[in-house]
């Protein structure tokens, strides 16, 4: 395809008619030039291709294919090269389906475990969600498939999500919520981005000049599309005009607004044919990469599915080494979700399994089980009083609970982290007649556990674990894997303790993000909360051992990259694989930071007694904050702590580097700054010192009261106090010139 010329070739309206859909799922053809429709369809966790043409038979009307874990468990699983694997089986099925485009991943943040949608969201830490969305993204992509990383930006909640303007300062949404969008379009180059509902700031996104046009595509080079949530582009000619190529879904029903808007000069040339430009750009990438599938093996992505549910499920309790349990052991299994899984979230990534695993079946090829439903969507006493009684005198028993889509689904946020009374009723009653019980929890986010935590044994984050979650937690629970999932969100002893909490979800008309960049846990960890569970916390049914924590060098400046090297022994008596972390923490800084954040990690798989050297690389952007008045991230010299542990609250080894950066990132020094503000920073000093000296002629000196007092006062103040007495004019000049020539110097730094 020849892009350029068939953009010489094209009638404005025939250009127009490219910035929409076709339909729901498709974009548009010009049949005159060969320019062809390709399909976009839903994801993240797999193919969802729908026929239906009513809402109302869409799941009745959806293609089978592998349905895999949701983000969130993804995420947990720490396995970049797992996460790819899982990328090129979704490519594969979109190859089969004949799909170009699939809408995926979700690269948002989780700024309060009450959002709806956090299980469509990989982790609260963005470089962890940055590294894993490249992953997904660089494996599809490779299959020859286009992702559409969405939904740009800081879009952390389903309340009010189409007309809700987040309001979030620059430092928060470059470092939180922008930072896995840039860190996926460095690494791996998406096809296409997907602006979300939302406003920012009080512009909506799909026409946020300052955001689409200036910072997607001109500061990070971003060459894709970018296509709207399906509609979310409320004004279309704005769109055109401020960074928004593709309006989804079609028809295009107000292209004659922008081909009166082209011919009034609103939009340009230049602007129409970039936006086309991009669009036929894709589509060339889609043909390009066509290829034909005659059939999909469903076996082996059962098979990727499973070992991705494996990887992300997370044990969190396991008092008296309860698990694994023994083969063949009696074993009662309780709750309808062991019968009926709950594998997946609601709303539009909800899916046709190709297969499905039942958790009551696979744990049964393992024991000797008897089952009960143990509840329905109320308090049933006699599905209550059946479970019990099949508890009583059984050597462990396993009851499934967690979320419903009622409680958890794109659409709606959810009013807490309970999870249903019926639920905890279950699991109160049945501990009371047999005290080994063993929790599975099929939730996509955090939940309050408060309530039956000491009353178990063992629990089981199993996460909305796919189609084939069922095999994978029944082999967790029988010891054929071990498990080695890691939080990716923090579980807190309270919602009230979260930093969100007071302003969650705010408004019809904004929701301010005033906790800033204290979100999960730099916020939980900086103040020294307690937490029920941390991230990055996961329990393994061996031990691993740190140790010999070598760094490249102990001094680094701009560009250099630090090498960060551990030896990880298993001491224990199974083999098992750990999550190696590493968190970066600026010992003192004139800025206000987390206490530590996480700046690269790497899961090794390791026998009983072997040791490994893992080695984790970090660069510059590692030890980097957003400076607003510069504009750009940016490293202050001085001293960082590189530590590496298990999880956020469980650091084993430290070491310390300097850091020496070419700029100074110091705010400017202005007229309003007090004098003791000037004497701390120490750049200026002989100015500081000629006001001071002016001040000892006035006898205000520091055997004087009033000189703390002068100390706090503003520059300007003290100048108008000078005039006030009596000073000459041409002194009080001289120290204005003397400060706003400092000031002005400092601007250029």
């Amino acid at each position: 395809m020849n892009i350029e010329e068939l953009i010489g070739k094209m009638t404005v309206e025939e250009k127009i008619s490219l910035l929409a859909g076709a339909s729901s799922w498709r974009t548009q053809a010009i049949e005159r030039l060969n320019i062809p429709s390709i399909i976009l369809t839903d994801g993240p966790h797999g193919v969802r291709l729908t026929t239906a043409s009513e809402p109302g038979e869409m799941l009745s009307k959806t293609q089978p294919a592998t349905a895999f874990p949701i983000e969130a468990a993804m995420a947990a699983t720490w396995n970049e090269p797992l996460i790819h694997e899982l990328g090129v089986a979704i490519a594969e099925e979109c190859q089969y389906y004949d799909v170009g485009i699939i809408l995926g991943p979700g690269m948002n943040g989780k700024r309060s475990p009450l959002g709806g949608r956090n299980f469509e969201y990989f982790s609260e830490d963005p470089f962890l969600t940055g590294k894993i969305g490249a992953s997904f993204v660089k494996g599809v992509q490779e299959g020859g498939i286009g992702t559409s990383i969405k939904h740009f930006a800081a879009n952390e909640q389903e309340t009010n999500r189409m007309v809700v303007s987040s309001e979030v300062d620059e430092r928060t949404l470059r470092e939180l919520y922008m930072l896995p969008f840039e860190m996926v379009i460095n690494e791996a180059n998406p096809w296409t981005i997907m602006c979300s509902y939302n406003k920012v700031n009080g512009i909506h996104m799909a026409n946020n000049d300052k955001y689409l046009n200036g910072l997607l595509k001109q500061e990070w080079g971003f060459e894709g599309l970018v296509m709207s949530d399906w509609g979310a582009a409320v004004d279309k000619v704005a769109s055109v005009q401020y960074g928004l190529d593709l309006e989804m879904p079609g028809p295009g029903h107000r292209n004659a607004e922008v081909v009166e808007a082209y011919r009034n000069k609103q939009i340009t040339a230049e602007q129409l044919d970039d936006h086309v430009r991009r669009i036929l750009k894709v589509i060339h990438l889609v043909l390009a990469h066509k290829r034909e599938v005659p059939s999909i093996d469903v076996d082996h992505h059962h098979a990727i599915a499973r070992r991705v549910a494996e990887e992300a499920i997370v044990l969190l309790k396991n008092e008296d080494y309860i698990l694994p349990l023994v083969k063949q052991a009696e074993v009662a299994v309780l709750g309808k979700f062991a019968e009926v899984p709950r594998f997946q979230g609601g709303g539009s990534s909800h899916m046709n399994p190709a297969l499905l695993d039942i958790p009551l079946d696979e744990i049964s090829k393992f024991a000797h089980t008897v089952y009960g439903a143990g509840y329905d969507e109320t308090d049933n006493d006699e599905l209550l009083t059946e479970a019990c009684e099949l508890a009583a005198g059984q050597d462990a028993v396993i009851i499934f609970v967690g979320t419903t889509v009622k409680i958890e689904s794109e659409g709606y946020d959810r009013e807490d982290l309970n999870i249903p009374h019926s639920h905890t009723r279950l699991i109160d009653a049945v501990s009371k007649v047999n005290p080994n019980v063993i929790i599975v929890v099929n939730s996509g986010s955090v939940i309050d556990i408060s309530a039956y935590e000491s009353q178990v044994k063992a629990i089981v984050q199993a996460w909305l674990p796919g189609q084939a979650g069922g095999s994978a937690i029944a082999n967790i629970l029988f010891g054929e894997v071990n498990p080695s999932g890691k939080l990716t969100e923090t579980f807190p002893l309270a919602l009230e303790h979260n930093p969100s909490y007071l302003s969650f979800p705010g408004n019809i008309n904004q929701v301010k993000y005033s906790e800033g960049i204290f979100v999960g846990y730099r916020y939980y960890d900086t103040k020294k909360l307690d937490v029920k569970y941390p991230f990055g916390f996961g329990l393994s049914y061996t031990e691993f051992e740190y140790s010999n924590l070598r760094l490249s060098s102990s001094s680094l400046k701009d560009g250099d990259v630090l090498k960060i090297t551990v030896d990880v022994k298993n001491v224990g008596e199974c083999t098992g694989k750990e999550a190696v972390q590493v968190y970066v923490r600026d010992v003192k800084s004139t800025v206000l930071k987390a206490d530590k954040e996480l700046k690269g990690f790497a899961k090794v798989e390791l026998i009983p007694g072997e040791t490994k050297s893992v080695q984790i690389e970090v660069n510059e952007r590692a030890f980097s904050h957003y400076v607003e008045h510069l504009g750009k991230f940016a490293v202050e010299s001085g001293e960082f702590q590189i530590l590496v542990g298990a999880s956020s609250r469980d650091i084993r080894l430290f070491g310390t580097v300097v850091f020496t950066s070419s700029g100074d990132l110091r705010e400017p020094l202005t007229l309003l700054h007090s004098l003791q503000e000037w004497l701390k920073d120490g750049r200026y000093a002989d100015k500081v010192q000629f006001v001071i000296s002016q001040m000892s002629q006035m006898k205000i000196n520091e055997d004087n009261p009033l000189y703390p007092v002068v100390l706090g006062m503003p520059i300007r103040t003290i100048l108008s106090s000078l005039q006030s007495f009596g000073y000459p004019q041409e002194v009080v000049d001289q120290i204005h010139s003397r400060f706003s020539e400092a000031s002005a110097a400092q601007e250029n730094v």
